[in-house]
């Protein structure tokens, strides 16, 4: 048997948390929320190239917090399978041999749970390894679950004990610690998204948000493209201290958004009678690391006519007029890839890895906040929060009792 924190379906639990979970966040961990603390079976998958691990820290992201408040799209209802264990930003160690990698390797997870894991035949993306678009996620030995930590014969990081295919293990080099190791996969997120950018030379970026998926995605895109001037919309003070820390030419508010971006490209500004202003003209390419309504709507009315727009947020419902009208190319951003075309081949997780050991990485990591399972209330409270509290990743920490 072991602890975990469990999401169940919960009809009236989702419609209340619908309701109110986004704008009273103590509701959400309180008495609508579809999340409890279980002594249950320990997940096992019988199948060759499956091995058990323990969780040492596993964090807690938008998504996650987007799918106890009832904010995620209907559109995902048929790829998870409930109860499950969430936690899909995973450090772990191995409980038993796998192939090249002895019991107690410490790991970090790849959570896609593509045609290699599910025991199938590949699938068009995965044969090109580009996992993160597999066709499978519903069929084969496990299952629904387009990601560890959303299927429940796996289980997730918010428990003691998960399952992983070997395909999704990557080590850890030993001179990363579990804070620094915890943000690879959301580092590996923001190296796909980069990439999904395609930023020329000398680009105008702007990257509407800056929690844990906005700033990792200034620090990536800084990193791996020739971009000129990046400015990041920040809304708190350490935020915006990061945001220039890894890369950012310059951060405005969100109310200041069109205005500042409108002085350095000389954009004309459109208010029309009913609605939100947006500019003609603008940025080169808009990233929404959000996914509310506002932040897509600042992405898509700030960039120039036949620019891009990457939505690396579970996006909320947008007006897309500017979309049509601009023609701008409005492109996904999900997950990242076991081999990024624009990496040379390598994944996403290894040069996640290899920023991971940066000073700014390091820095964030010795302030990643971790708490027991038992705190799981506190912990979601502080995850809402985390931007006013300074924070970039709060997580859990199953061994813990404290």
């Amino acid at each position: 048997m072991m602890l975990a924190l469990q999401m169940f379906r919960s009809l009236p639990r989702h419609v209340a948390a619908r309701a109110v979970g986004g704008r009273v966040p103590g509701v959400l961990s309180g008495p609508v929320a579809p999340l409890r603390m279980v002594s249950i079976d320990e997940p096992s998958v019988q199948r060759p190239g499956w091995v058990r691990l323990r969780t040492r820290l596993s964090g807690i992201c938008g998504s996650d917090l987007g799918a106890l408040s009832g904010r995620t799209s209907l559109y995902f209802s048929g790829l998870v399978s409930l109860p499950l264990v969430l936690g899909h930003e995973v450090v772990a160690e191995l409980l038993d041999d796998c192939e090249d990698l002895p019991a107690g390797t410490r790991v970090v997870i790849d959570p896609i749970l593509h045609c290699a894991a599910r025991g199938v035949e590949p699938c068009e993306s995965c044969r090109a390894g580009l996992t993160n678009r597999c066709d499978r996620i519903t069929v084969g030995h496990l299952a629904p679950g387009l990601q560890t930590g959303y299927c429940a014969d796996t289980g997730g990081g918010w428990g003691e004990i998960l399952c992983a295919h070997h395909s999704q293990l990557h080590p850890v080099p030993e001179s990363l610690t579990d804070e620094q190791a915890v943000l690879i996969e959301p580092l590996s997120c923001a190296v796909h998204t980069a990439l999904r950018a395609a930023v020329r030379r000398g680009d105008h970026v702007l990257v509407s948000g800056a929690g844990a998926v906005g700033l990792l995605t200034t620090l990536a895109i800084r990193s791996l493209t020739d971009a000129g001037q990046i400015t990041v919309v920040a809304k708190h003070g350490r935020q915006r201290e990061l945001a220039r820390e890894f890369g950012a030419s310059d951060v405005v508010a969100p109310d200041e958004v069109l205005r500042g971006v409108r002085r350095r490209t000389q954009a004309f500004h459109v208010q029309p009678e009913f609605g939100s202003p947006y500019l003609l003209g603008g940025v080169d390419v808009a990233v929404d690391a959000v996914g509310s309504k506002q932040s897509v709507e600042t992405a898509l009315h700030a960039t120039r006519a036949g620019g891009r727009v990457v939505l690396s947020g579970m996006p909320a419902a947008g007006d897309l007029s500017a979309a049509w009208f601009r023609e701008l190319e409005v492109v996904g951003s999900y997950a990242s890839a076991a081999v990024e075309p624009g990496l040379g081949g390598r994944s996403a997780f290894e040069v996640a890895t290899e920023l991971a050991a940066g000073a700014g990485i390091r820095e964030v990591g010795a302030s990643v906040v971790s708490y027991p399972l038992h705190r799981w209330r506190e912990a979601l409270d502080h995850a809402h929060a985390a931007g006013r509290l300074g924070t970039v990743k709060v997580a859990f920490d199953p061994r813990t009792r404290r």
